[in-house]
């Protein structure tokens, strides 16, 4: 107990850093994302192509790329001046932007094809179909595996640790420095990440069983 009350002030200041990247990065995930999967099941081929091309190219670049690039990369460009945590920012919103794609895509297809077409006849246009009529039911089914991907969010913040960004990642050098015991440590860190997952699966439960839907 005393590597965490000798250093509880780091432990909460690093933990509210973690969850303030994590709001940001997935509220940005979340928008872009359902924007992607729009694309992707556009009746434009090069929407489609834009959205496909996307998706396929980011979710087969581990994580630590993306970061290089904004953090080091991005910089030579001379385009726009960013600090390290608007680059942790923007790298992990456009990296689980491609993860939240496939799964709102996923919901999409869910939705019978009859509802699209009764929207058609209706006069609806692509983009009044899919904001009233199928995304409302699609978001019902992507619940758990949306609630599987912002968890895989909350833990790819420790990320920014390697990249001047304080969090949670942070604590074991800070541990280290002053000769605290790291192992400790390093478990009263993966308790407490435990403890941020678990309001997540309490919406999931909450959202699924509110949104079950007889099939």
């Amino acid at each position: 107990m005393s590597v965490l009350t000798n250093n509880l002030d780091l432990f909460l200041s690093a933990f509210g850093q973690t969850l303030q990247l994590f709001a940001v990065s997935a509220v940005l995930s979340l928008v872009l994302g359902t924007f992607l999967a729009a694309l992707r099941v556009s009746p434009v081929p090069v929407f489609r192509g834009v959205g496909t091309m996307y998706v396929t190219v980011v979710r087969n670049t581990p994580l630590t790329l993306v970061f290089v690039f904004f953090v080091f990369a991005y910089p030579l460009l001379d385009i726009l001046r960013i600090e390290p945590y608007t680059a942790a920012v923007v790298s992990l919103s456009l990296y689980t932007a491609a993860f939240v794609c496939e799964v709102v895509r996923s919901g999409i297809n869910t939705v019978p094809v009859g509802q699209a077409e009764a929207s058609r006849a209706l006069g609806l246009t692509f983009t009044q179909m899919l904001g009233n009529v199928v995304l409302p039911q699609a978001l019902r089914s992507v619940v758990p595996p949306m609630t599987s991907t912002m968890i895989a969010l909350l833990k790819n913040t420790t990320v920014a640790s390697g990249f001047a960004v304080v969090q949670a990642g942070n604590i074991r050098e800070q541990l280290a420095d002053q000769g605290d015991n790291v192992l400790i440590g390093l478990l009263w860190v993966a308790l407490g990440f435990v403890i941020l997952v678990m309001p997540l699966t309490y919406v999931q439960q909450v959202f699924e069983k509110r949104w079950s839907v007889a099939r």
